[in-house]
């Protein structure tokens, strides 16, 4: 996947849009295997009055695959990255990027972990973590700032609004992207990683977002769920932000939610809570200036 072309073809070639049928072979076609309940009713949002394409964002010198979905039509709209979780780019984040595009958005989810490999058809879960390890925060951040470039150049963007929101890993993202871009107007982190572990030793690799709150530049929405593990920072972070000033920001934290309460493909998954969460990221986005024109 390395791009062995130079100067302005390669600058063209790695914006080149790629439609669906080739882009087909890009991502991996059905739900993560390491986290897929054997019962459930996955939501599923149809392409009608869509764009989907795939397109290359050069990043690092790397051409990084991204999905996007995208009203059909003229006409500039908001856009919103999506972070995915560690099981990168599947059918969950996809249909998230649906939905989005469905409201009237321009949503892309980069490819983040595939210069080592697709994590989402493996079922070892101590191999995807592997995986995982080897994308260091900073490329992370690298490749948030290529899609932000991407959707800029974009016709069919209005780059004055664009937020971003992530799952899981794609959490600590959204709230490291925050704090990194000023371009981006808002993010809405799911259940992402707030404050540094016990004993995790320093690492230029792996960025903790609440020791970066006061370089906060958009207001985050944090939702998280009471039974998962990672809300136990919720208190820490929420006394950061006040003590940085940061009062648009906010944490929420649903007493009866897991660790992936709004991935309608997992064991952890809840409907009430995913739905409330979903309302809040909307009204969010909309608060902060990133709304499609009614």
């Amino acid at each position: 996947m390395q791009n062995t072309s130079t100067g302005a073809e390669k600058r063209s070639a790695s914006l080149r849009l790629t439609r669906r049928g080739v882009a087909g072979a890009v991502f991996f076609s059905g739900y993560a295997a390491a986290a897929l309940s054997a019962f459930a009713e996955p939501i599923h949002t149809d392409e009608a009055g869509l764009v989907i394409e795939t397109v290359s964002l050069p990043s690092q010198g790397f051409d990084l695959p991204a999905y996007v979905a995208r009203p059909k039509g003229k006409g500039r709209h908001p856009a919103v990255i999506v972070a995915s979780e560690i099981f990168g780019v599947h059918d969950y984040i996809k249909d998230v990027c649906r939905r989005l595009a469905k409201l009237g958005y321009v949503a892309i989810a980069p490819a983040f972990f595939v210069r080592v490999a697709d994590p989402a058809p493996i079922s070892d879960i101590s191999a995807v973590l592997k995986i995982v390890m080897q994308a260091p925060d900073p490329q992370v951040m690298g490749d948030v700032g290529a899609a932000l470039t991407f959707l800029e150049a974009r016709p069919y963007v209005d780059g004055s609004k664009i937020a971003i929101t992530g799952f899981c890993y794609g959490g600590g993202v959204t709230w490291l992207a925050c704090e990194r871009f000023p371009r981006l107007k808002a993010g809405v982190a799911w259940y992402g990683k707030m404050v540094r572990p016990p004993g995790a030793p320093d690492d230029p690799n792996r960025l903790w977002p609440i020791e970066h709150v006061d370089q906060l530049h958009a207001p985050v929405l944090g939702l998280y769920g009471a039974k998962d593990a990672l809300a136990g920072g919720a208190p820490a972070m929420r006394e950061a932000l006040a003590k940085a000033g940061k009062s648009d920001s906010e944490i929420i934290v649903y007493p009866d939610a897991q660790h992936g309460f709004h991935a309608d493909y997992r064991a952890s998954y809840n409907a009430t809570d995913a739905a409330d969460g979903w309302a809040r990221l909307l009204a969010f986005l909309a608060k902060h200036g990133v709304a499609p024109k009614a």
